[in-house]
């Protein structure tokens, strides 16, 4: 056998014992919780940190639960557009209940999910509005990308600056922002 053939044969057979893997040690959707069937839950929010954070209280619990809104990044409280985009927030779902269907958790423990009032796209209606980015992972425009575009033709919100600065960008020149007891939650005071 040459070369190739033998480095095909090896990876057929490590791709066969990944797949034997999963179905070995990963849960059956049979036997899974039904959180890990279901990853959508209602609950009822407590807080808004910023315009991509909120503190959700998942009905039936008594610990609110952090959530990082999927698929969005919203600019710091200190950078320009960052009161802004926390406001409309708070307008959009402070104090009500919303739908939330999870997609894991961020490098900081916060959930990750996806964000719905009513049927309406939380996530959608920030970018659309102009009050947050599309967040796009490696590869992935992610799943706003053509709503932000819009949104900077139309000069909405943030992208009514000729330049508008990311998040990311942002906190490489300016660090973070100080966390001063307005941003904390109830809990943390």
């Amino acid at each position: 056998m040459n070369r190739r053939a033998t480095w095909l044969t090896c990876g057929l057979w490590i791709f066969c014992a990944f797949v034997f893997a999963q179905d070995a040690f990963l849960p059956n959707a049979d036997n899974a919780a039904p959180e890990a069937v279901t990853p959508r839950w209602t609950g009822w929010v407590s807080w808004v940190a910023d315009g991509d954070t909120l503190l959700v209280l998942p009905n039936g619990s008594h610990e609110a639960v952090k959530l990082r809104i999927q698929g969005i990044d919203a600019p710091e409280r200190c950078q320009p557009g960052g009161d802004a985009s926390r406001d409309a927030l708070i307008d959009l779902v402070n104090r009500k209940t919303v739908q939330v269907t999870a997609h894991g958790t961020d490098i900081y423990g916060r959930l990750l999910g996806r964000v719905e009032i009513d049927g309406q796209d939380v996530g959608a209606a920030m970018v659309t509005s102009g009050l947050a980015w599309a967040y796009s992972f490696r590869v992935s425009a992610g799943p706003y990308a053509s709503l932000e575009r819009l949104a900077r033709q139309q000069k909405k919100g943030l992208f009514a600056q000729a330049q508008p600065m990311t998040p990311k960008v942002f906190r490489q020149f300016h660090g973070r922002c100080q966390q001063s007891n307005a941003l904390k939650s109830p809990t943390e005071h």
